[in-house]
């Protein structure tokens, strides 16, 4: 897997996801209300009824997050909020609502179906305090120190340069910034057969990082204060059908995989006397 194959293959993926949803069908994952057994234990059902009810429809159909950053994420009135590859928009306008309208939201995805969904979706739910960027989350087209809060559902992993991702974060928030997203990480070692993927990159499990290689990326990237909080652990018998579907036998690596994946809450904030990454042990 080079970088630009796994860049094209996330993006006609996503931009696949969103046409689906665009001609009426759903992308399975986004509601959980698909025929039981078919929808990724992953994906499904990570909002609650009152937020699901407080956006449009394809907002949530589009979602193929692992977690909801907007419940977990500190937002306050008046702050700048920036989701990295935010799909159908549905993070996005959850915390645009929270931070109000002397607040900022901006939605950052390369995919120009995803981006045509999000605006449709910003226009039915009638908010103003929102934007949508089209670039990609390893050069992110905001100025340096102009973001409050960076939140991200299960896209890091996509990148495969992570290390750039983290930097270009640590660039745009504000001294004293927080950087609070959902992602899938590993717990231990993984399987060589299931690095081989493209297809399971493309669903996060391939290019998720160890939990320890997680907090040192942050660290060399700048950040200060890392925590790494488990929402959800997955079985083998989770991990089944996505894995069983690349032809790999399950059973026969069930303990190296159970347990190992998690969805997880990943936060760390931007030193509050910092001026980059220079000066906070990062590198750019």
């Amino acid at each position: 897997m080079n970088t630009t194959d796994i860049k094209e293959a996330v993006r006609e993926r996503y931009g696949e996801a969103a046409r689906r949803v665009q001609s009426g069908k759903t992308s399975c994952c986004g509601s959980g209300s698909s025929v039981a057994g078919e929808c990724d234990p992953i994906t499904s059902k990570l909002y609650s009824e009152e937020e699901s009810g407080g956006v449009p429809e394809q907002a949530l159909q589009a979602s193929l997050g692992c977690g909801n950053p907007t419940a977990l994420a500190r937002l306050n009135p008046g702050e700048t909020v920036l989701d990295l590859g935010s799909g159908g928009g549905i993070d996005v306008l959850l915390s645009a609502r929270r931070v109000g309208p002397t607040g900022k939201a901006y939605g950052l995805d390369m995919t120009d179906d995803m981006l045509a969904l999000a605006r449709e979706n910003q226009k039915k739910a009638g908010v103003d305090n929102v934007e949508f960027l089209k670039g990609e989350i390893e050069n992110i087209p905001l100025p340096d120190n102009s973001v409050d809060v960076i939140i991200s559902n299960c896209v890091i992993n996509l990148s495969a340069d992570k290390d750039r991702v983290l930097r270009e974060a640590f660039r745009v928030l504000k001294p004293g910034g927080r950087f609070a997203v959902s992602d899938v990480v590993i717990r231990g070692e993984m399987p060589a057969e299931i690095r081989k993927s493209v297809e399971l990159w493309i669903g996060c499990l391939a290019g998720a990082l160890r939990d320890t290689e997680y907090t040192r990326k942050l660290n060399a990237a700048g950040f200060q204060a890392i925590e790494i909080e488990p929402t959800r652990i997955y079985t083998a018998e989770d991990a089944r059908r996505p894995l069983s579907a690349q032809g790999i036998d399950v059973t026969s690596i069930a303990s190296e995989v159970d347990g190992k994946f998690m969805s997880a809450f990943v936060r760390a904030t931007k030193p509050a006397s910092c001026c980059g990454p220079a000066c906070c042990g990062g590198a750019k």
